[in-house]
């Protein structure tokens, strides 16, 4: 099955992240694991059976079929870490499948996300003179995934108590109901901050601020992938009404062309960092990323009304950030010419 729904973790959005040094949030992951694994071993009445034999803790502080690669451990503090949650109040997973209907990610609540407009700026008399539109901007879109879990075919709840009693011989680990490969954090703020803005003599400036990061633990390999992102967008247009072409048109009367020229430029610039981290070792180290610069004008003009010119430029520049990537330009430029038949 799959499972994926809105999430919030602001908490660790907007820490300082170096792509080639061991984050706080990762080692606040690894420090919780302790912790999640005796709260994960308290809750299986099998581990404190001794039947089952004599619950122990380990030598490293984990309770004794929960270790620190266990996925009951990982999964839980893995969400701690990176959504600033206590682990000893966040959400564990189910251990059971009462039905085909359960969900063994009950515990974990889907969170409001949010877009914010507000044009209220206009509306003032000292800037009601200048603009006739004034708008700020704000969305922050997130969510979790767990994508592709299957049921194992070892699990094992002898009594029914909705726990596993089997541990797995290489492991030592309680073999889950559900295998999860892999957990996804996704959180974008587009834009952080959006500011619009159009003067009474059809000017208009567009200036956009975002942030973007994904978490990826992979739970076959106990390896975090993090894509880190931020981008400045500006804009501008200007729209000029009754403006005659300074050459002839074949088949057109060209003595009495003269309607709308509309003039853009969008300038954009956006960083992204990728890097992996493993658990329990001494360092990160960058896997990629790059600096890309977006050039974009653009002249448009109405011919009439089935007929549209569009004159443009398009310029992207990549420059990598590690040395076995080349550096690359795309360029674009040409005519568009619309008709509407």
């Amino acid at each position: 099955g799959g499972f994926n729904i809105s999430y919030i973790a602001l908490n660790t959005f907007f820490d300082v992240h170096d792509p080639n040094v061991i984050s706080t949030q990762f080692q606040a992951f690894e420090s919780y694991r302790s912790i999640i694994s005796k709260r994960v071993a308290a809750n299986n009445s099998y581990w404190s059976d001794p039947a089952f034999g004599k619950s122990a803790t380990t030598k490293d502080g984990y309770a004794a079929g929960y270790g620190k690669y266990a996925q009951d451990v990982l999964i839980p503090s893995f969400i701690a870490a990176y959504t600033g949650q206590d682990p000893k109040k966040v959400s564990l997973l189910n251990q059971n499948n009462s039905s085909i209907r359960s969900n063994p990610f009950s515990g974990m609540l889907p969170k409001p996300n949010w877009t914010i407009i507000f044009n209220g700026l206009s509306k003032l008399p000292v800037l009601s003179e200048l603009f006739t539109n004034i708008s700020l901007t704000h969305g922050y879109n997130s969510n979790l995934s767990m994508n592709s879990f299957n049921s194992s075919l070892l699990y094992t709840d002898i009594y029914r108590r909705g726990a596993p009693s089997f541990k797995d011989t290489i492991s030592g680990n309680y073999i889950p109901y559900f295998l999860v490969p892999n957990i996804t954090i996704s959180e974008r703020m587009e834009p952080l901050l959006g500011l619009n803005l159009t003067t009474v003599t059809q000017w208009s400036l567009r200036f956009e601020y975002k942030k973007s990061r994904i978490l990826s633990l992979s739970l076959v390999d106990y390896q975090l992938s993090e894509n880190n992102s931020t981008e400045w967008v500006f804009g501008t247009a200007y729209r000029k009404k009754g403006v005659k072409l300074p050459f002839a048109l074949p088949g057109l009367n060209n003595n009495k062309l003269s309607n709308d020229l509309t003039f853009r430029l969008d300038i954009s610039t956006r960083d992204m960092f990728n890097s992996n981290s493993r658990l329990d070792q001494s360092n990160a180290y960058g896997t990629g990323g790059q600096r890309e610069v977006t050039l974009q004008p653009s002249i448009d003009y109405v011919l009439n009304s089935k007929i549209n010119l569009k004159f443009f430029y398009d310029r992207r520049k990549a420059t990598p950030y590690i040395s076995s990537s080349p550096p690359i330009t795309n360029t674009r430029a040409g005519i568009n010419i619309r008709i509407a038949l």
